[in-house]
């Protein structure tokens, strides 16, 4: 678990590449139920094949995230946006005890990317 803020600056940035860059065949695809989308705490992005990030978000359960439904999906809708070119890419986080953590590398994430479905950007502290 990273403790210092060097530590979290590169553990923001190896979530981001992870979500960011992941090819999208290779995130998961939209579905009822989510079960290919881990159970775990994490940080995720919903992204779009061709404009890329269009949300990120920190979550306790990645999948139950999803289940119970999510903003940027009726965002994606109203935009027109195909189904089958959006998915979600997933990054677990081990440390997820620490909820003051998972808040600093999301805020970090969003503060480098600026997703547009993401109405709020964190300050920096």
């Amino acid at each position: 678990m990273p403790t210092n803020n060097s530590e979290i600056q590169n553990q923001a940035r190896s979530i981001l590449d992870a979500i960011a860059f992941t090819p999208f065949e290779q995130c998961q695809p939209l579905s009822r139920d989510f079960k290919d989308i881990p159970d775990h705490p994490g940080i995720y992005a919903v992204r779009h094949k061709f404009q890329g990030l269009l949300y990120i978000g920190k979550t306790k359960s990645l999948r139950g995230r999803f289940k119970g439904g999510h903003k940027a999906f009726l965002w994606a809708w109203l935009d027109q946006y195909k189904s089958e070119d959006v998915r979600i890419a997933v990054q677990k986080i081990p440390y997820s005890k620490n909820p003051k953590l998972l808040l600093e590398l999301e805020a970090i994430i969003l503060r480098a990317t600026e997703p547009p479905y993401n109405v709020q950007i964190p300050m920096e502290s």
